[in-house]
């Protein structure tokens, strides 16, 4: 039987909808096993992108564009996202799908790399919105360079800050799940950070950037 808390969590869930451009490049993202966001979560992002004007967006897993498509929706008409990925075939896709919603090509630059090894190469201060959907286990380092890379005013979101329920119960020990908890504590603990933890999709940890 569905708990109220359960049930109330799925109508939030369902209320945000998503087109047949949305809905393909899910389809091809759980095909080549890149799991995208889910629609609570994607639609958080589209808002913060509306809520900032953002015109420069900074993404770590651009699986097959499932969240830049609800990013660039968010941003303005002359905005750039640019998006990191070790998978150039997932990118290849999400190319595919930007084209598909009618997002002109040089509103997308696709870096394929590592993470760690392509954001420090990106200027301080220089971006709207950093989202974050890579390695739980390097969620850390990508705090750090995220701050980096925020205006003031700006904001960091990460993915799956709820990690299919593990984060909340102490009996999961797992590295990823110890990791995600570790996160959380040091967003908290970041005078230059206003956080915020939002329960949609899988769980979507934000933070706004007070200071440099």
């Amino acid at each position: 039987m569905t708990s109220p808390v359960e049930a109330t969590l799925a109508y939030a869930e369902q209320f945000h909808q998503e087109d047949e451009v949305l809905l393909t490049a899910r389809q091809r993202g759980l095909e080549m096993g890149a799991v995208p966001i889910l629609p609570g979560g994607g639609a958080a992002l589209c808002f913060l992108a509306t809520a900032l004007n953002a015109k420069s967006v900074v993404e770590v897993g651009t699986g097959c564009g499932v969240s830049g498509l609800w990013l660039l929706r968010g941003m303005r008409p002359d905005g750039t996202l640019t998006s990191v990925d070790v998978e150039p075939e997932h990118q290849r896709l999400a190319r595919q799908a930007f084209a598909d919603a009618g997002f002109a090509g040089g509103r997308v630059r696709l870096i394929a790399g590592r993470a760690l090894d392509v954001l420090p190469r990106l200027s301080d201060g220089g971006y709207d919105l950093v989202f974050l959907d890579g390695a739980k286990q390097e969620y850390a380092d990508y705090l750090a360079e995220a701050v980096r890379l925020l205006r003031v005013g700006g904001i960091v979101a990460f993915d799956n800050a709820l990690w299919h329920h593990r984060v909340a119960d102490p009996a999961h020990r797992d590295p990823d799940t110890v990791a995600l908890r570790e996160l959380g504590k040091l967003v908290q603990g970041d005078d230059r950070l206003r956080p915020l933890m939002l329960p949609l999709g899988d769980g979507l940890l934000t933070a706004v950037k007070l200071s440099g």
